[in-house]
């Protein structure tokens, strides 16, 4: 696989577009629909997170989080198929397309685009990068959640209607907490060599029961959320996610049992398969009456 894929991590990247097609989704069943709006978003998000992850390869590699003995897929840097300052480069790259190609949403948007944009390009760098890596001090979980769902989709609805909705905060929380699987079963694979390398994740701070846990009640929680949809009147936004509880289910059970070593890969699979059908049924739903 070319080394520029292989590190922006394409498995991972419809943890980016699945929150922008559910506030956009969201948006239309309002009956407020702007489609060129909405490609641009999922452009800049894909962006932005692969600048994410190309920074996160080449700083973990520098920090000593990844080396060539790493249990996880392989990383362009700690593997020498890249140089760090060619894959930091990249990373820049892919942040001033998106500040091109977002300029056409802050116009319309305002401040508040502007607002999350500043902070989407800040922390795309702070999450391994900077005095406080936030990847480094616990905060990771919070940070997909807070990016990768509350403003990826409420931020989508607002560019297509100019207006906030409590309903896109709530699938926004739902898809977010699917989107903090995908890193927190990474966390419990990687917890001796991110004690290592003092990279203070919540699997490696309070070990390997918690991250079990951890991971179990992240699976099953937006299911719980699930039940607020009915009083909102969204009978579908309750009933369409819940066709994935089995998996959801199957997964949960499996995190409660796993063990940091590489049969923890085979998961990251079945967590993405999980976020992209949980989030798609969910915008599936906002198109029905």
């Amino acid at each position: 696989m070319n080394p520029w894929i292989l590190a922006a991590r394409p498995r991972t990247l419809g943890a980016a577009v699945v929150p922008v097609l559910a506030g956009a989704a969201l948006a239309f069943g309002a009956g407020s629909f702007d489609p060129l709006a909405t490609l641009l978003i999922v452009i800049c998000a894909v962006l932005m997170q692969i600048a994410t992850n190309y920074f996160n390869d080449a700083i973990d590699h520098a920090k000593g989080a990844d080396t060539a003995e790493r249990l996880g897929p392989t990383r362009v840097t700690s593997s020498g198929l890249l140089a760090p300052r060619t894959v930091m480069r990249g990373g820049g790259v892919c942040l001033a397309v998106a500040v091109v190609l977002s300029i056409p949403l802050v116009l319309h948007g305002g401040w508040p685009i502007l607002v999350i944009g500043v902070l989407s390009l800040f922390f795309a760098y702070a999450y391994t990068g900077g005095p406080f890596p936030l990847a480094y001090l616990g905060l990771g979980e919070i940070f997909v959640v807070l990016f990768f769902g509350l403003i990826a989709v409420a931020g989508t609805f607002y560019l297509n209607t100019l207006a906030w909705s409590a309903e896109a905060l709530l699938a926004g929380l739902q898809i977010g907490l699917h989107s903090s699987v995908l890193l927190a079963v990474n966390n419990l694979r990687d917890i001796e060599s991110d004690r290592a390398a003092n990279k203070r994740t919540l699997a490696a701070r309070f070990g390997l029961t918690f991250a079990r846990r951890e991971n179990a009640a992240l699976i099953m929680t937006p299911f719980i959320f699930g039940i607020a949809w009915l009083p909102l009147g969204y009978l579908w936004a309750f009933l369409l996610p819940v066709m994935t509880l089995p998996l959801a289910w199957w997964l949960a059970r499996a995190c409660l049992a796993a063990s940091p070593d590489r049969s923890v890969n085979q998961l990251l699979a079945q967590a993405a398969a999980l976020h992209a059908a949980f989030g798609l049924l969910l915008a599936l739903a906002f198109l029905l009456p």
